[in-house]
C-alpha cells in the first residue's frame, strides 16, 4: 500500500569522482549558442517589434509578434539576428502603388536555415512557390527553344544575370572587410584561369571613371539602399568588374551579392545571352570548386544568394520590348500575372523591360523560356491591339508553371 502522506522521491544520479572532475572541462568544449555570447542591450520581443504600419513589403506583411518572438533570441554563428534579417524592409517599406518587394535579405547562409520559419514564408509568398518542393538546376542551354527569333520590329535588346554565394563566407550585408578582401583574392585567382580561354580584365571600382558605358557603369558613390542596409558599407574598398575583351560578359564583384555575371546585347538574341552565362558559369563553378570555396547550394532552396527575391537560380532575364498598347490595357496585370513576368517603363518613351518575376521553381533553362514563350505572346497581343482585334482568346487560362513551360518546348 502506498504511503500517501509521503511524497515520491527520485534520488540523484551517483556522481563519480573522475567526471566530476572532468565534467566542467567537457562542458566548455561544447559549442555554445551564439546568442549567448552577446551582451545586447534590447528589451522584450514586444518592446523590440518594429512598427510595421504603411510597410508595403513581402515582409511587413507576414511578420507578426508571435513569428517575431520565435526568432528573437536566435543568431548564427557569425553573429547575424534578425534584426539584421528585417533592416531592409524597414530601411525602404515601399509604397501602395509600386512593385512589392521581400523587404528582408539573409546575413549568411546559415540564415535561411536558422531563421526557416520566417523566410520559407517570404519565398513562397513572392515567388508563389511551395517550399515542399525540390529545386532543380539546368545549364543545357541547347534545351532552349527559341530566343534568336524575336520580331526585330518589337524587341530590341536583351540581358541575362546571375548571382552567386561563395561557400564559408558571410553575405555583402554581414562580412567584413577581411572577408570581402579575400573574396575579392579569390574571385582575381579564379578570373585569371577563366581568362587562360576566355581573356578580359580586372577594375576595381575606385578605378572606374564617368566615361564608362552605362552599362558597365557603378557609382564610386554606392546607391542610397546599399548604404541603409549595411551592404554599402567601406564603398568601394575590395569591389570590382570583370569585363571580357569581346564585351560579352562583365563580372561583378562583392556588391549586391559576392558574383554577379551579366551578358547583354545590343539586339535580343537572348539564347546566346543565356549561352554565355551558362558556359562561363559552369567554368566558374568548377574553379572555385578548385579553389575548395564552391557556390552555396541547399536542396530545397536550390542556389542560395542573400535576397529571398532570387534564391533557387539567382537568374533574372529581361527584354527591352516596344510597347504602346498592352501596358495601357485592362487586362495588363492579369496577363502578367499568369505570364509570370515583371513588365516596367524604362527611361525611353514607349520601351519597356519584360522580365521573370519567379526565380525559384524553374530551372534555368525553365525561366528563360518563361521568359521567351511570354514576350512572343506579348508582341502577338501587342499587334492584335494595334489592329483593334480581340485579345480574350491569347490571354492565359492559368498560371505559367514549370510543366507548362515544359508542355510549350514540347
Amino acid at each position: 500500500m502506498w504511503q500517501t502522506d509521503r511524497p515520491w522521491k527520485v534520488k540523484p544520479p551517483l556522481e563519480y569522482a573522475l567526471e566530476k572532475k572532468y565534467k566542467p572541462i567537457l562542458e566548455n568544449m561544447l559549442p555554445r549558442d551564439p546568442m549567448s555570447c552577446f551582451n545586447l542591450k534590447r528589451g522584450s520581443p514586444k518592446e523590440e517589434f518594429p512598427c510595421l504600419d504603411g510597410n508595403y513589403t513581402c515582409m511587413g506583411r507576414i511578420l507578426t509578434l508571435q513569428m517575431y518572438s520565435r526568432q528573437f533570441n536566435r543568431a548564427t554563428e557569425s553573429g547575424v539576428i534578425f534584426d539584421d534579417i528585417i533592416r531592409p524592409g524597414l530601411e525602404n517599406p515601399g509604397s501602395s502603388a509600386g512593385s512589392v518587394s521581400v523587404g528582408c535579405a539573409a546575413g549568411d547562409a546559415q540564415s535561411y536555415i536558422l531563421f526557416c520559419d520566417f523566410f520559407d514564408r517570404i519565398i513562397e509568398a513572392y515567388h508563389d512557390h511551395k517550399m515542399s518542393r525540390t529545386q532543380e538546376s539546368d545549364f543545357n542551354y541547347d534545351n532552349l527553344k527559341g530566343g534568336d527569333d524575336f520580331d526585330s520590329m518589337y524587341a530590341i535588346s536583351c540581358e541575362v544575370s546571375v548571382s552567386r554565394a561563395v561557400e564559408d563566407f558571410s553575405f555583402p550585408m554581414h562580412c567584413s572587410r577581411g572577408e570581402r578582401r579575400k573574396l575579392l583574392s579569390l574571385a582575381k585567382q579564379v578570373l585569371s584561369e577563366l581568362a587562360k580561354d576566355f581573356p578580359g580584365s580586372l577594375t576595381n571600382l575606385a578605378e572606374l571613371t564617368q566615361h564608362c558605358e552605362e552599362r558597365f557603369l557603378y557609382q564610386q558613390v554606392p546607391p542610397i539602399e546599399l548604404i541603409k542596409t549595411a551592404v554599402g558599407r567601406d564603398w568601394p574598398d575590395a569591389r570590382a568588374r570583370w569585363v571580357s575583351n569581346d564585351g560579352s560578359l562583365v563580372v561583378w564583384i562583392n556588391t549586391e551579392d559576392h558574383l554577379r555575371l551579366l551578358s547583354s546585347r545590343t539586339d535580343a538574341n537572348i539564347q546566346e545571352a543565356f549561352k554565355c552565362i551558362c558556359v562561363n558559369l559552369v567554368k566558374l563553378e568548377a574553379f572555385y570548386k578548385k579553389w575548395r570555396h564552391p557556390f552555396v547550394w541547399k536542396e530545397h532552396l536550390g542556389w542560395v544568394v542573400s535576397s529571398p527575391a532570387e534564391v533557387g537560380t539567382g537568374l533574372k532575364a529581361s527584354v527591352i520590348v516596344r510597347l504602346s498598347h498592352i501596358p495601357q490595357n485592362k487586362r495588363i496585370h492579369d496577363i502578367l500575372e499568369r505570364l509570370r513576368l515583371h513588365l516596367h517603363p524604362t527611361a525611353k518613351a514607349g520601351l519597356y523591360r519584360v522580365s521573370n518575376a519567379p526565380t525559384i521553381g524553374f530551372t534555368e533553362v525553365g525561366l528563360v523560356q518563361l521568359l521567351v514563350d511570354g514576350v512572343k505572346l506579348l508582341i502577338r497581343i501587342e499587334k492584335r491591339l494595334e489592329n483593334e482585334g480581340g485579345i480574350d482568346d491569347l490571354v492565359p487560362a492559368h498560371k505559367y508553371s514549370m510543366d507548362t513551360v515544359t508542355l510549350l518546348k514540347a
